[in-house]
């Protein structure tokens, strides 16, 4: 069986385990895409500094049913050059502090506006701090728009089309893939 063969099979069995994505070959990259899960937005980087990487694995990772939160469709790439990510966090959970989930753009929302934009339930996180690092390069990331969320006190974000950024990071194994990272600050001022 052909590579596209073999990724259109990833794909089906996939689609039985999510229930609502498939896994597809776009310029030789797999991607998940979602016809009927209500995605908006579309995978978005910076103009430089990411090459598109085969990593079905990762992507898996990062992607969410509806209802779920993470990525409602993603892509994998390769981190080519530094590239500075911006991540909210909660400081009554330090060990948070350098999470999987990071976005190319400084937040300018208020807390409110923040988690309907990123669909961060309350009991995930009271976000009060801000950090800024650059991944380094040769790291593998995952890019794409967000899924949707029903949080557990009743409140739902729908999928958004801000594009979230999930970095495996896993500081207790000591896999750490930010660098030159500035001291945290208070969040929002």
């Amino acid at each position: 069986m052909g590579g596209l063969g073999r990724t259109r099979l990833i794909g089906i069995f996939l689609i039985g385990l999510a229930g609502c994505a498939e896994l597809v070959v776009i310029d030789g990259t797999l991607v998940f895409t979602s016809a009927d899960t209500g995605c908006i937005g579309k995978v978005a980087t910076p103009a430089a500094g990411l090459e598109p990487v085969a990593d079905d694995r990762l992507v898996e990772i990062a992607y969410g049913a509806p209802g779920q939160g993470k990525l409602c469709t993603g892509q994998a790439f390769m981190v080519s050059a530094p590239l500075t990510v911006y991540r909210v966090w909660d400081s009554g959970r330090p060990y948070s502090e350098y999470g999987n989930w990071w976005t190319f753009a400084a937040p300018v929302a208020g807390l409110e506006q923040y988690r309907e934009l990123e669909a961060i339930c309350p009991e995930w996180s009271a976000p009060d701090r801000l950090s800024v690092c650059q991944i380094k390069v040769g790291t593998r990331i995952a890019v794409g728009p967000g899924q949707s969320v029903q949080c557990a006190d009743g409140s739902n974000y729908p999928p958004a089309a801000a594009n979230q950024i999930y970095i495996p990071n896993d500081a207790a194994k000591g896999k750490m893939y930010l660098e030159h990272c500035a001291p945290a600050v208070p969040w929002p001022q």
